[in-house]
């Protein structure tokens, strides 16, 4: 009984002292996230080329009508090495969330673009515009359904640091992109295709950096 009494004690005494430890660490954490959106207005980017870019009950969305010219909401400030998260909800067209991008006027965007769209498009995966496509190579349609909702919103976390890429959706690892020479700074560019009918949703973005 007395031991059993013991490991109690030892362990409320444990259970003290790891509760503050933990919350400590997990404040610490989501202090570490900044936020690169306000939920309210377009502060911090700036629209570039066709299409619409609004505000909407936080989140940014971006509608076009087969514009000629692709539509993208830019950052303002580049990045270079980083962990950056967000939700996005694509409904029609083809998007793609672009890390250390420069812009040619009048709107092509340089840079790895990391794909964000309806099934079979490739979401999770990274394509080099205007350069080598598909890099390492674009993600099969099987694996996509493993991670991808439809119509819903998906988290995406890509994390960027030298040349070492990794994609996440919904928890799950889409992509990895090992020794990549491209670019170590540039902006971050949110895409409407042109040529399509778009209405694509972004919010809650926040970069570690």
């Amino acid at each position: 009984m007395k031991t059993l009494r013991s490991l109690l004690i030892t362990g409320l005494i444990l259970s003290t002292i790891a509760c503050p430890t933990l919350l400590a660490a997990d404040a610490a954490e989501k202090s570490s996230w900044k936020p690169l959106m306000d939920g309210k207005t377009l502060n911090g980017w700036h629209p570039v080329g066709d299409g619409k870019w609004t505000v909407e009950n936080g989140s940014f969305v971006g509608r076009a009508n087969k514009e000629k010219l692709y539509g993208l909401l830019v950052s303002d400030k580049p990045f270079g090495d980083f962990t950056v998260r967000f939700k996005f909800k694509c409904l029609t067209g083809d998007s793609g969330f672009y890390i250390r991008t420069i812009i040619e006027p009048p709107e092509k965007a340089h840079g790895l673009q990391i794909q964000v769209g309806p099934p079979n498009t490739g979401t999770g995966g990274i394509y080099e515009s205007y350069g080598r496509k598909w890099i390492p190579a674009k993600p099969a349609a099987e694996d996509e359904k493993k991670y991808l909702k439809p119509d819903d919103w998906n988290d995406m976390t890509i994390a960027a640091h030298g040349g070492h890429i990794v994609v996440h959706v919904n928890g799950i690892q889409s992509t990895e992109l090992k020794n990549d020479p491209g670019r170590p700074e540039g902006h971050f560019a949110l895409q409407m295709h042109a040529g399509c009918v778009m209405e694509v949703q972004f919010k809650e973005i926040e970069i570690q950096d």
